[in-house]
């Protein structure tokens, strides 16, 4: 009985061992993506692109704000003048104008976001190829994201992605 508990016990602790063993083998590195997102210059000529449809949007909005303000001012102004009947299709004009301005804004943030998606996905996709690619090469079984880590002491790739990025 008590060769059995020996054995047992040494067959747990080589079990034990060669799992730690294991574990102690696998390949760990870690990239910056944020850093390398922000370097890319795809990425810094889809911020231009982004940043110009942006400013056009932004000038139509205020515009359309000055039209409105103008009109309002108008009306007021000449509230007392007009008849009753004058005034309610002049509220009402208004009220259509605040719904256009609204959609406008609300369809130009949706523009702009989905401008946005189609833009950074290809290049997010590239720089995902590229960490897989020379965390392959360079022998990596896990490349972690250095952007969330908290302690990072294994091996830093951000610089050969880059270069393999052609940056």
């Amino acid at each position: 009985m008590m060769k059995q508990i020996k054995t047992l016990l040494i067959a747990a602790i080589l079990i034990l061992g060669a799992s730690n063993t294991m574990n102690a083998q696998a390949k760990v590195a870690h990239v910056d993506v944020s850093e390398i997102m922000s370097k890319m210059p795809a990425m810094l000529d889809a911020q231009n692109q982004l940043q110009k449809l942006s400013a056009t949007y932004d000038a139509e909005y205020k515009k359309m704000i000055d039209e409105y303000q103008t009109k309002i001012k108008k009306y007021e102004a000449e509230a007392t003048t007009v008849t009753e009947v004058v005034n309610t299709e002049r509220s009402k004009e208004v009220q259509d104008m605040q719904g256009r301005i609204t959609s406008y804004r609300d369809n130009a943030q949706k523009e702009l976001q989905q401008k946005d998606s189609d833009i950074v996905k290809p290049i997010m996709e590239k720089v995902k190829a590229s960490i897989q690619k020379v965390g392959k090469a360079k022998g990596y079984q896990y490349v972690l994201d250095g952007s969330t880590l908290i302690l990072a002491d294994g091996p830093n790739i951000t610089a050969d992605v880059k270069k393999d990025l052609g940056f």
